[in-house]
């Protein structure tokens, strides 16, 4: 660091157009979870669902629902990031999806009783929630440049304080206006709530740094590197890159022959994994070959993209995880003992509660003391740790529902504890991700990386999608019922699992993970 660098930085403030992006998320994430936390409980009571009869069905039907509505979510960002990377820029693509948002909002207070109407709604929501999910945190660091980026930790810890802020309350009292004045007030507010988030950011454009998008096209893009090491030829070398993204590319299209049986989400989402990883693990084995052709810059920045996404592939057991704290936690909550006034989804303000406290006791208090005892916190090692609490969380979890299928009456208050070890691991992954999916992203595709980093939470959600239409098979829960086990513990058990041994692959991998800085120039 140079010394006017060095003194730069010592000066350095918070720019103060950090306040309006800041307030337009808090009021954002309270409509966003408002409805989306009662979102199961309004399904298994409705009438949309009433063609399925009451029971395991009904509940299973309504956890399908709210994790394809979340695929929706999260899978919409890479059609943001695209947009505002190519044409519009983050602040004109985050204003006018803002505008799609509040209409799926306005649908769904006034088309409680239309499944038509509804889950239009729905699906105008995720394309509007999902369209600016990758912006809003990118767009955050691009009001950040190398004098001060080390105050930028500290805006994005304060960014996922204000969305647990809006969340708590929400978690808190839109369960209660569903339960005593009804859908279309449940659902409305957050609707109001959306309209001020939307407000809030337009009153700060006149502060903002707008970074623009790329108009004009890149030579040496992303996808131009991919394409030109893929078909690239070297004399004697063979092309092994390139059969393995046709071979994806085929695997691929065979997997639409899925959706008479898991219908077409989870067809599509197989699909566009076995897509992702057959051309980009086919580019990453000739990447060297395009070399020459592009710059050794770009093609170093594909390698890093590439490389990131691995980080990426590994976190996605956890949000299968943590996801479900919305559905399935919901619905044990729903078969335990709890006051008359007490609605079980109100549980999921314990999560953002827990967020704010940690944020700043791991900050201050818990990092500061690893680091004396001579282990440094960095992000990956915050990452492995907390997808190990989630499957912690879900070893309880999964005891407290052996306890009451063998018809011990279980209070609603043994849930803390999962919720306690599964927030703890969502703040290590998901408030530490937001930063180092950032940083690892080279400028021109900040938008698009940060939306892989959210396309982690769709295929988490995949996962949960496939273990759903897994236990409608009778073979599978005959060989479920031989463990002694009942369908709902075997499935905790096994998300589980699952999240310890990705853990574990996700810190071999980290090892070797070479971490890079992509942060604006001054």
């Amino acid at each position: 660091m140079t010394s006017s660098t060095a003194e730069a930085t010592g000066k350095a403030r918070f720019p103060r157009q950090i306040p309006f992006i800041i307030g337009n998320e808090g009021c954002e994430r309270f409509s966003f979870y408002g409805m989306r936390n009662i979102l199961v409980q309004f399904l298994i009571t409705s009438t949309l669902l009433q063609h399925i009869l009451e029971g395991t069905e009904r509940e299973l039907a309504a956890k399908d629902l709210m994790h394809t509505f979340m695929i929706g979510v999260y899978f919409f960002p890479l059609l943001g990031g695209y947009l505002s990377d190519r044409f519009f820029g983050k602040y004109n693509t985050v204003l006018w999806f803002s505008l799609i948002y509040c209409a799926g909002h306005a649908c769904l207070a006034l088309f409680e009783d239309s499944r038509t109407g509804f889950f239009t709604g729905l699906g105008l929501i995720a394309l509007g929630a999902g369209g600016i999910k990758p912006l809003v945190a990118s767009f955050v660091g691009d009001q950040f440049d190398q004098t001060n980026k080390h105050l930028a930790k500290v805006v994005f810890d304060g960014f996922y304080w204000i969305i647990n802020f809006g969340s708590l309350f929400a978690s808190l009292l839109m369960p209660l206006f569903l339960k005593h004045f009804g859908p279309s007030v449940a659902f409305g507010i957050p609707g109001v709530l959306m309209f001020i988030a939307t407000f809030v950011f337009w009153l700060g454009r006149k502060h903002y740094v707008m970074v623009p998008p790329a108009t004009v096209a890149d030579p040496d893009s992303f996808s131009r590197v991919i394409r030109t090491a893929l078909l690239a030829q070297k004399p004697g070398q063979g092309r092994m890159g390139l059969w393995m993204a046709m071979a994806g590319a085929v695997v691929a299209a065979a997997s639409f022959a899925l959706i008479p049986t898991l219908g077409f989400v989870i067809a599509f989402c197989i699909a566009l994994v076995v897509l992702l990883v057959g051309v980009g693990g086919g580019a990453y084995i000739q990447l060297d070959r395009a070399r020459g052709t592009h710059p050794d810059m770009a093609v170093d920045g594909v390698r890093s993209v590439l490389r990131v996404l691995v980080i990426f592939a590994l976190t996605t057991p956890f949000f299968s995880l943590f996801d479900q704290k919305a559905s399935t936690w919901v619905i044990q909550g729903n078969a335990m003992t709890k006051p008359e006034w007490f609605v079980s989804s109100q549980m999921q303000a314990l999560n953002p509660a827990l967020v704010m406290i940690l944020i700043p006791f791991n900050n201050l208090v818990l990092y500061p003391a690893l680091r004396r005892f001579g282990w440094e916190p960095t992000a990956l090692r915050r990452m492995t740790a907390g997808i190990a609490f989630s499957g912690l969380a879900w070893i309880v979890i999964g005891g407290i529902q052996v306890a009451m299928d063998g018809g011990d009456p279980m209070s609603i208050v043994w849930q803390v504890l999962p919720y306690a070890l599964l927030t703890f691991g969502e703040v290590l992954v998901s408030a530490t991700g937001l930063e180092f999916a950032y940083s690892q992203a080279p400028q021109a595709m900040k938008g698009v990386v940060m939306s892989f980093w959210n396309l982690t939470t769709t295929i988490g959600n995949l996962w949960v999608l496939l273990a759903n239409a897994a236990v409608r098979n009778d073979a599978i829960t005959s060989n479920i019922a031989t463990t002694g086990l009942s369908t709902a513990a075997f499935q905790m058990f096994f998300f589980a699992a699952f999240a310890l041994v990705a853990a574990l692959i996700f810190g071999l991998y980290a090892r070797r993970y070479r971490v890079v800085d992509h942060y604006r120039a001054v």
